[in-house]
C-alpha cells in the first residue's frame, strides 16, 4: 500500500491557509492580486495563476465546495474550460523544457505512453494535523500532492475522525516511442511556455542534463507515498544525504535507475502519473496528453533507514517491499518527476498538423474540409515523390501510399480490420536503400522506427514485454509501441546464420504483428494477448520470411550513381509547407470513415463469381479480401469515402500490374501469388 502525501513537512510555495492551516475566508481569498474579484461567484486565481500556481486554485475551489460531493468535478471543469479556450499552448510541457526549469507544483502538460500501470494506492484526500505548541487542529487537501502541506511543528494525527483516504492510480509514462524529429518540433515551436520557461523558475541547483541525472540511484529514490502512515515533523530539507560512489551507479549498476523505454537511444522523461478518475479507462500503450500538478518533493531513501521502526509502524504493507520493487516504483525525481493529473486524454494521434482533442471548433472543421476538397492534387504530388523516391517505380509507389494510409479500424474475432502490411521485395542488398527509403518514411509519419533483421538482432533484442515479478514492473520490449507506429524492416541485412531460442520467438512476434496485429506479452507462466496497430514494412530481397498482406516487386527505372546524394537532393527539393501536406495527407486519411453501400456490395460478389467461373485457382478467398483492401484504401486516398463501381476497378487493375511483375521476375516459383 503506498502512502500519500505524508511523508515530509516541506513548506509549500503557496498555501492560502493562515499560519495556524485554517481557512482564510473567501472574500479573502480573492482579494489579493493574483485572485478575481471578491464579488466574483467563482473566487478563481485569475489568467496566469491557474498554470504557475494551480494548487491554489484546487484549495479555493475545496474551500468554497467542500462540502459539496461534485467539488472535485469543478476542478475537472475549470481547467478543461481553460484548456478549450486555446490557452494550452501556454502550459510548459515535459516534452520540450528541461525539468529543472519547471516549477515545482506548477501546471505541467506531457504527451507520452502508459509503459505500464502500477497498483492503485491509497491516499488521505483529507486530513487533520495537530500543532505541537499550541494543540490547534487544521484540516489540509491532499490531493495532488505527495507529501503533507504542514509545517515543522505539526504532525497529522491519523486516528482523525475527519479523515478521508482515497484511491488513485499509478502509471508509468514514457515518451511516444519512435515520434519523429519534426513532430517534437511542431510541438515545440508552437508551445508559448518553451520561450520563457528559463526565466519563469530558477532552478535550486545547477543545470542538469538528462543524462546528467543518471548519477541519481535508487539510493536517491523517493519513498512510496500513501494513506496514514507517517508524521510531518521530518526536516524541511535533508542535508545529511549521504555522497554517493560514481562508479557504483554505472549503468551496469542494479541500483542505477532503468527508464525502461521500448526503444533503444530513446531520448526525454519518464513520469509517474497519478490520475485520480476514470483510470479504468486506459490501458498500456495509450498515448495520453497529461494536465496536472509537477510534483518534485522527495525524500532520500538513505536518509529514511534510520526511520525504519516509524514507517514500519504506521504502514506495515511497506515494510514487504523489495529494495528491487521501491527503486522502480519510486526513482529519483530528478530522473522520473511526478505529475498529479487534473485532466487527461487519449489522444487520436499525435500529429500536431491535424486537429486534436482541444482544436475541434468549426474553424478547423471547415479547414479539414478545405483541405479533403483538394486531396486529389495532395496524392498527386505525394505519388510523385514516392515515386523518386522509390527510383522512378510509380507502381510500387501506388502502394506504398496504401500503406502508409492504412490502419486498423476494427476487430472481427480474432480478424483485424484495415491493415495492409507490404513486403517491397527487390531491394538492393547491404541496407542502403532500405536506410534511406526509412529516412522518407521517418519525414512523412509521427511515428516509426527502423529494424535491422540480421541474425545477432534476432537472437539478442526483447522484442516481447515481459513481466518482472522481482521488482513488480513491465519490462518493455520493442514491439512495445504506440498505435499508427511505421516498423521498417530491413531483410536485407539478414545473412546465414541459425537462429537461437530468442531469435525464433522475435521472429515469431514479428509474424503475429504482421498477421494479428498483437503481442503475446511474456508473464512468465502465461502469455497474455495486447492488441496493437503497427504498420509492418518489409524490405528484402526476395519475397520475404516474414508474413505480409501484399508483396510488390521493386522495378527501379533509374540507377542514380549516389544513392545518398540522391535522397538528399530529392528532400531538400521538398519545402517544408509540401511536406507539410503529405503528413497530414497520411494522417487525415487514417481517420476518416469509409463504407460501402450494398448496392457496391452486390457487384462485387456477382464480378467474384464471373471470376472464378473461367478458371477456380484463378482467385481466391484471400486474393478477394485483398482486393477490397486496396480497394479501399485506394477509395480513400483519393478523397472517396464509400467504394464506387470505378474504385473497383481500378483496384482490379492495379493488382493484375502487381501480380504480372510477380510472375515476370519469377520470385513466386509456381507458388500461389
Amino acid at each position: 500500500m503506498a502512502a500519500a502525501g505524508l511523508t515530509s513537512a516541506k513548506q509549500r510555495m503557496f498555501s492560502p491557509l493562515y499560519d495556524d492551516g485554517s481557512f482564510p475566508p473567501l472574500a479573502e481569498l480573492c482579494s489579493g492580486s493574483n485572485m478575481l474579484l471578491a464579488g466574483s461567484s467563482d473566487c478563481l486565481p485569475c489568467s496566469g495563476d491557474w498554470i504557475s500556481t494551480p494548487l491554489s486554485l484546487v484549495q479555493a475551489i475545496y474551500a468554497q465546495n467542500g462540502s459539496h460531493p461534485d467539488w472535485e468535478k469543478k476542478v475537472t471543469e475549470y481547467f478543461h474550460e481553460k484548456l478549450q479556450d486555446n490557452q494550452s499552448s501556454w502550459v510548459p510541457s515535459l516534452n520540450d523544457v528541461p525539468l529543472h526549469y519547471l516549477k515545482p507544483n506548477s501546471l505541467v502538460k506531457f504527451r507520452c505512453m502508459v509503459q505500464d500501470m502500477f497498483d492503485p494506492e491509497f491516499y488521505m484526500g483529507v486530513y487533520e494535523t495537530i500543532d505541537l505548541g499550541t494543540n490547534s487542529r487544521a484540516v489540509h487537501l491532499g490531493k495532488y500532492r505527495d507529501v503533507a502541506d504542514c509545517k515543522p511543528q505539526q504532525e497529522v494525527d491519523v486516528n482523525s475522525s475527519r479523515t478521508v483516504t482515497s484511491e488513485r492510480q499509478t502509471f508509468y509514462c514514457v515518451p511516444v516511442p519512435g515520434e519523429s524529429v519534426w513532430v517534437k518540433e511542431i510541438y515545440s515551436s508552437s508551445n508559448q511556455a518553451r520561450a520563457c520557461a528559463s526565466t519563469s523558475y530558477i532552478p535550486n541547483r545547477q543545470k542538469r542534463s538528462y543524462e546528467e541525472d543518471d548519477d541519481f540511484t535508487g539510493l536517491h529514490s523517493e519513498q512510496p507515498t500513501g494513506d496514514d502512515r507517517e508524521k510531518c515533523s521530518f526536516p524541511k530539507r535533508l542535508e545529511t544525504e549521504q555522497p554517493v560512489n560514481r562508479q557504483e551507479t554505472s549503468s551496469n549498476s542494479p541500483l542505477s535507475p532503468d527508464l525502461n523505454f521500448p526503444l533503444p537511444g530513446e531520448k526525454g522523461p519518464a513520469c509517474l502519473v497519478k490520475v485520480y478518475e476514470n483510470w479504468d479507462t486506459y490501458k498500456v500503450n495509450d498515448v495520453l496528453e497529461v494536465y496536472g500538478v509537477l510534483s518534485m518533493d522527495s525524500v532520500p531513501s538513505a536518509v529514511t533507514e534510520g526511520m525504519d521502526s516509524v514507517s514500519s509502524l504506521l504502514d506495515p504493507v511497506d515494510s514487504m517491499y523489495t529494495l528491487e520493487e521501491q527503486r522502480v516504483h519510486s526513482p529519483p525525481t530528478s530522473l522520473v518527476p511526478r505529475i498529479h493529473a487534473i485532466f487527461t486524454h487519449k489522444l487520436q494521434h499525435i500529429n500536431p498538423l491535424v486537429p486534436g482533442y482541444f482544436c475541434q471548433t468549426e474553424d478547423s472543421k471547415r479547414s479539414i474540409a478545405s483541405f479533403m476538397s483538394g486531396l486529389s492534387s495532395v496524392r498527386a504530388e505525394l505519388l510523385g515523390f514516392l515515386t523518386h523516391t522509390l527510383l522512378g517505380d510509380e507502381l510500387a509507389a501506388e502502394y506504398l501510399i496504401l500503406h502508409l494510409i492504412s490502419t486498423v479500424y476494427a476487430r472481427r474475432d480474432v480478424l483485424p480490420l484495415g491493415k495492409f502490411s507490404l513486403n517491397l521485395s527487390g531491394c538492393p542488398r547491404n541496407g542502403t536503400f532500405s536506410k534511406h527509403l526509412y529516412g522518407i518514411v521517418q519525414q512523412l509519419v509521427p511515428a516509426s522506427h527502423y529494424l535491422p533483421m540480421t541474425i545477432e538482432n534476432m537472437n539478442t533484442l526483447r522484442f516481447v514485454p515481459r513481466k518482472d515479478y522481482a521488482a513488480n514492473r513491465l519490462v518493455s520490449g520493442l514491439l512495445q509501441l504506440s498505435s499508427q507506429t511505421s516498423l521498417v524492416v530491413d531483410e536485407t541485412l539478414l545473412e546465414q546464420g541459425q537462429l537461437d531460442t530468442t531469435g525464433v520467438l522475435n521472429v515469431t512476434a514479428l509474424g503475429n504483428v504482421i498477421t494479428w496485429q498483437k503481442v503475446d506479452y511474456d508473464f512468465s507462466y502465461h502469455r497474455m494477448e495486447f492488441p496493437c496497430n503497427i504498420n509492418v514494412l518489409v524490405t528484402s530481397e526476395a519475397r520475404s520470411l516474414l508474413p505480409s498482406d501484399c508483396q510488390v516487386h521493386l522495378k527501379p527505372r533509374t540507377t542514380p550513381p549516389d544513392l545518398q546524394q540522391y535522397m538528399d537532393a530529392l528532400l531538400s527539393a521538398a519545402l517544408p509547407s509540401l511536406l507539410n501536406k503529405f503528413r497530414t495527407y497520411l494522417s487525415v486519411l487514417r481517420l476518416t470513415d469509409y463504407t460501402i453501400s450494398e448496392e457496391v456490395t452486390k457487384a462485387v460478389e456477382d464480378d467474384f463469381v464471373d471470376m472464378r467461373k473461367g478458371d477456380p485457382q484463378s482467385i481466391s478467398g484471400d486474393d478477394l479480401h485483398r482486393l477490397l483492401a486496396v480497394a479501399r484504401l485506394l477509395s480513400l486516398s483519393a478523397g472517396e469515402t464509400s467504394l464506387s463501381r470505378a474504385g473497383w476497378l481500378r483496384a482490379k487493375q492495379l493488382e493484375m500490374q502487381r501480380k504480372s511483375r510477380l510472375q515476370d521476375q519469377k520470385y513466386l516459383n509456381g507458388n500461389e501469388l
